[in-house]
């Protein structure tokens, strides 16, 4: 039976790791789509953000996802994002002529 109980309790964590991981990789594509990032630049974003503003990343990327659908976004987390944003993008479109 505690084994049981134990199987159960290692199938919640990895369904709630599942969900963790796509709601960081969603937030990362929007940093590519809207802050003009690479990927790995998405990342470091979140990253940054969620440091300088002590909250976890998953935290982090569902501020950002709610963002998305509603235009909300904490003050305390926006500011941290812009700088962050203009830190490391926006990256040149290939093939793009140079910006003005």
């Amino acid at each position: 039976m505690e084994e049981i109980v134990e199987l159960r309790e290692e199938v919640d964590q990895l369904k709630e790791a599942v969900t963790s991981h796509a709601t960081v990789d969603q937030a990362i594509g929007m940093m590519v789509a809207l802050g003009r990032v690479t990927p790995d630049e998405g990342w470091a974003v979140l990253r940054e953000v969620s440091q300088r503003t002590n909250i976890k990343l998953r935290n982090i990327a569902e501020l950002i996802l709610i963002w998305g659908r509603n235009g909300d976004l904490p003050s305390d987390v926006r500011a941290p994002l812009e700088e962050a944003l203009d830190k490391y993008g926006p990256t040149q479109i290939p093939g793009a002529p140079p910006p003005p």
